[in-house]
Parts: structure tokens; C-alpha cells; sequence
């Protein structure tokens, strides 16, 4: 399969203009000659095979072969709100959270959040997704939203069917919780395109608070098991499961 490389505007006619990162790649990595064909995605859904025409010092130009529709998500929507952990560990959640399909992430302000992302985090974990896409193949780009306080969160989801609350305690614990062996979902749409809201707290996870307002708005809490898991492998458990989940209904 020819590389992928993303393009940052709607593709609309024959020609396209690469900039930026991909162009840069395409100059002085791959070493890219006219001839080379390549396949080109926009975030829109479709995925277009390209001829390189010329590159310049830091674009490509390059003439459309074909435009066709290819569609690798799930059929669902699955949104995860997550308190992010530091450093490199965020961008490695927002990657695996692109392979699996999820899509979008929301950013959450919480009591014991460790991590505030600014701007400059939030284009750096974007460019994160771009990379992830076009590593496997998904030709619609996961959002990650602006952060969120959890409060804001719980009161915007309300209504929602589906809102899976990953809470570090047995069953027992926890009033409502639901086993990870035996995750299933009491709503009666069950078919494909349902929507599927995750929340995910940092380190030490939920004050109880914080658990309090979700179970009282509707919320499931889902035991993941009893180890404590670092916030992207619980985030990535408990997207794992719902996508099983669905798969089998």
C-alpha cells in the first residue's frame, strides 16, 4: 500500500498542494520523485490515490488518480473524557484511542487532575492523530475537544444512554457497579450507530464527589478489575470492552 499523507484542506479538485510536516516528509525523507504515487486523505471520510507532479523547497504538487469512499470506523460513536496523564503517556493514549476507532476525546478538569493541556498541547496531541490515522488507515480524524470541568461533562452528557464510569473499586464498593467480565448495557437501542460516552479519572481516580454527581445523573460505574490501572490503560480497557461489547449484540 502507498504511504498515506494527510491534507489539511477539503480535496475538491485534480490537483493538491502538500505543505507543512507532510511535505517535508515527502521532500526529505522519502526523497520523492515525480511518478511517485501516493494516497491522500482529508479527514472527510474519503481516501484519494495521487501522482507526484513536481516538489518545490517545501510543497509537493500533486494530480488526483482516484477519489474513493472508504470506510474503516466503528459503528458506533464512542467519546472518551479522560483526565490526561503527563507527558509522553497522553500522546501515547490519544494514538491507541485512533487505532481502536474512538471518536473523540474530551479533555476533563478534575479534583485531582495532574495535567492542565494548554494550546500548544492540544496541537501537538492533534498532530498525534494525523500520525495515528495515517498509520492505520482510518481516513476520518479522531476530535479532541477543548478541556472540559467534569461538572460541565456530566451536566452536557445528561440524557445520554450509554455513559460508562471506570471507577478503581469491586463491585462491592460501589453502589450500581458493574463487573468488567460482565459489562452490558440495560438500554433498549441497541443497534449500530448507538452512542457510547467513557469517563476516566486521573491518578487516584474520582474523589467521591465527583463519583457521587455521576452515579446520580445516570452514569454506570464499571469495575475494570481488581489491579489499579494507569489512566490510558484503563481508558483503552474500557473502550476495548464497550467495542467488544457492541460487536457482539
Amino acid at each position: 500500500m502507498p504511504d498515506r499523507y494527510f491534507v489539511d484542506e477539503p480535496i475538491s479538485g485534480d490537483r493538491v498542494i502538500l505543505t507543512g510536516a507532510e511535505a517535508h516528509h515527502l521532500i526529505h525523507v522519502m526523497r520523492a520523485a515525480p511518478g511517485l504515487q501516493v494516497v491522500l486523505f482529508d479527514g472527510g471520510g474519503d481516501e484519494f490515490h495521487a501522482v507526484v507532479d513536481r516538489t518545490g523547497r517545501s510543497d509537493v504538487h500533486l494530480s488526483i488518480l482516484s477519489r474513493e469512499r472508504i470506510d474503516r470506523e466503528l459503528p458506533l460513536s464512542l467519546t472518551i473524557g479522560v483526565a490526561l496523564p503527563k507527558g509522553d503517556r497522553q500522546k501515547w493514549l490519544v494514538e491507541k484511542a485512533a487505532e481502536l476507532g474512538v471518536g473523540r476525546i474530551v479533555p476533563l478538569q478534575t479534583r485531582r487532575a495532574v495535567a492542565r493541556p494548554n494550546e500548544q498541547t492540544l496541537k501537538r496531541l492533534r498532530r498525534a492523530v494525523v500520525e495515528a490515522s495515517k498509520q492505520c488507515g482510518r481516513n476520518r480524524l479522531m476530535q479532541i475537544d477543548e478541556p472540559e470541568s467534569w461538572p460541565d461533562f456530566v451536566e452536557k452528557t445528561a440524557g445520554e444512554l450509554n455513559r460508562l464510569l471506570a471507577h478503581p473499586r469491586s463491585a462491592t464498593e460501589t453502589a450500581g457497579a458493574t463487573s468488567s467480565r460482565s459489562c452490558h448495557f440495560n438500554n433498549q437501542d441497541q443497534e449500530p450507530n448507538t452512542r457510547y460516552l467513557l469517563a476516566v479519572g486521573p491518578e487516584g481516580g474520582f474523589v467521591d464527589e465527583e463519583t457521587a454527581m455521576a452515579l446520580a445523573a445516570g452514569w454506570r460505574a464499571v469495575d475494570l478489575g481488581p489491579r489499579i490501572l494507569r489512566v490510558e490503560t484503563a481508558a483503552m480497557l474500557l473502550a476495548a470492552m464497550v467495542i467488544q461489547q457492541h460487536q457482539t449484540l
